[in-house]
């Protein structure tokens, strides 16, 4: 977390030179406010990708013939040693920097270093892919928890794919649909956040490595094998590209905004639906709260909690894009320390909103009596009527809309429920305009029919009740394929680390 890479050490610190530039250490308030916070986090969260990169430069220069095996198993020996403990002890003479700290660490405990180590380094690169090898265990870490999520969704929607309750539109209610339906979609919300996430995974799949300061290096590192090593598919391949944009983050926090996004629409209904003037879900006492003036209240704070924490993720999109707009398009601190800053949090937050909201979806409980009481006492049939009116009556679609809509009307004047049929109504409305139908009660009947509402829906992806568990089929497969492959992602980074270790262990042959 420096300015630029002209460093060097405090004066009388004892540590060897890191640069001629400048001839004193960082002030005590930048170190304070700056540096060292900066530091805790990265011994936190980056320390090992830094050893790891480390060990990957050691196979590079052994490659190269810069560096003997003894050489290499000497350094290679001393990163084994490396602990946060450690790190910390020594970063005070090495500016606070992790990458100068581990080459102070190992460096103190060689008898003799080697020329040619970290000869043609630069920390751009090998910071820009510290900081990516990090995003994308968090986003392999969020991939698994949105998938876990998905499949809570999933069983929820299972359990009320026969069930009935109102579907609303401009807060209205408008037609029959079921909870099965309703949640299917929630399912097809994830499944599309995750294939998302895809892309974003492969942008945090192409290593830095090799960029150098900007321009790329003068020796011929083989940018590849550092890659496959790491556990990338490749490489960035434009170097200034490599260590100026942070598009990982850029775009992890962009997916993650979305996602609060739609997941706050989905709070917000049952946020509606547990009210007492809905009453269709409720939750268990140990997931509600109660008022402190008001004892008939149980509330839901949890949905609160949830809704109001997916606007942090909106933030940490705003804040991390604002970071970066207008900054020259080259390797900055803005971009690569401060415009980042919150990203962790975003990762966190995104983590917090999906198992909270799991647990409640794995905890609610569907009043179906409730659901079916709304049903019944609404006119949801309108649509059916209509469409019946025209199909097996031959009235105009425009003229079979307003006669449903007098028909209710009329209904609901005379205080009859929909079950109700008054096909004496309907026949004389009909008249009016000249048209009519046989048995208008049958028809009535079928139009105002709770259960044979989701049934007359016959469309792939409607509320009818076989198109949804089919559905319901088709995205338990499509969970099952994601999960699959965030299996064999996370698979090729731990053989990449266990093939380091391998080639360290044993000796160079050279063609």
């Amino acid at each position: 977390m420096l300015h630029s890479d002209d460093t060097t050490n405090a004066p009388g610190s004892g540590a060897q030179k890191l640069t001629g530039r400048i001839a004193s250490g960082p002030d005590d308030l930048l170190r304070t406010e700056v540096l060292e916070p900066q530091l805790r986090f990265e011994i936190a969260a980056l320390l090992p990708s830094y050893v790891r990169l480390e060990k990957v430069l050691l196979l590079e220069y052994r490659r190269l013939g810069l560096l003997d095996d003894a050489q290499t198993g000497a350094i290679a020996g001393l990163l084994d040693l490396v602990t946060p403990e450690a790190i910390a002890e020594e970063a005070g003479a090495s500016m606070s920097d992790i990458a100068f700290t581990l080459e102070r660490f190992v460096s103190g405990r060689l008898a003799e270093v080697p020329p040619a180590w970290h000869v043609d380094r630069s920390r751009n690169d090998l910071q820009a892919t510290a900081q990516l090898m990090y995003g994308r265990s968090r986003v392999l870490d969020s991939a698994e928890v949105l998938l876990e999520f998905g499949r809570t969704a999933h069983r929820l929607a299972e359990r009320g794919v026969d069930l009935v309750m109102p579907g609303y539109t401009h807060m209205q209610p408008a037609q029959l649909i079921s909870p099965g339906f309703y949640f299917a979609g929630l399912c097809d919300q994830v499944l599309h956040t995750l294939d998302r996430l895809d892309t974003v995974y492969r942008t945090a799949s192409a290593s830095p490595m090799g960029a150098g300061a900007m321009a790329g290096q003068e020796l011929p590192w083989d940018r590849a094998r550092m890659a496959g090593l790491l556990g990338f598919t490749g490489v960035r391949t434009h170097s200034l590209r490599a260590v100026a944009q942070r598009d990982w983050a850029l775009e992890a926090c962009a997916e993650f905004s979305l996602l609060g996004v739609a997941l706050s629409r989905f709070v917000t209904d049952l946020m509606t639906w547990g009210s007492a003037g809905y009453g269709f879900i409720d939750l268990p006492d140990q997931w509600s709260g109660i008022s402190s003036a008001m004892p008939q209240k149980k509330n839901f704070p949890v949905l609160e909690r949830i809704r109001a924490r997916t606007a942090h993720l909106t933030a940490a999109y705003l804040d991390i894009s604002t970071g970066q707009r207008s900054t020259p398009y080259s390797n900055s601190v803005e971009v690569s320390k401060e415009a980042n800053a919150r990203v962790p949090a975003a990762f966190d937050d995104v983590a917090s909103v999906l198992r909270l909201f799991g647990a409640v979806l794995e905890n609610l409980e569907f009043r179906s009596d409730r659901m079916r009481a709304a049903c019944e006492s609404e006119y949801l049939g309108g649509f059916t009527l209509a469409n019946l009116l025209t199909l097996e009556g031959g009235v105009p679609w425009r003229t079979a809309q307003v006669v449903a809509g007098r028909y209710i009307v009329g209904a609901v004047e005379r205080g009859l429920p929909p079950a109700q049929p008054l096909g004496e109504l309907l026949d004389a409305l009909l008249a009016e305009q000249g048209y009519a139908v046989d048995d208008a009660d049958g028809l009535l009947a079928r139009a105002m029919s709770v259960q044979g509402g989701l049934a007359a829906k016959c469309t792939e992806g409607s509320a009818n009740p076989d198109a949804v568990q089919r559905l319901l089929d088709e995205q338990r497969a499509g969970f099952d394929r994601v999960a699959e492959r965030w299996r064999e992602r996370r698979a090729r980074i731990e053989e990449g680390a266990a093939g380091i270790d391998r080639l360290l262990a044993e000796p160079e042959v050279r063609q």
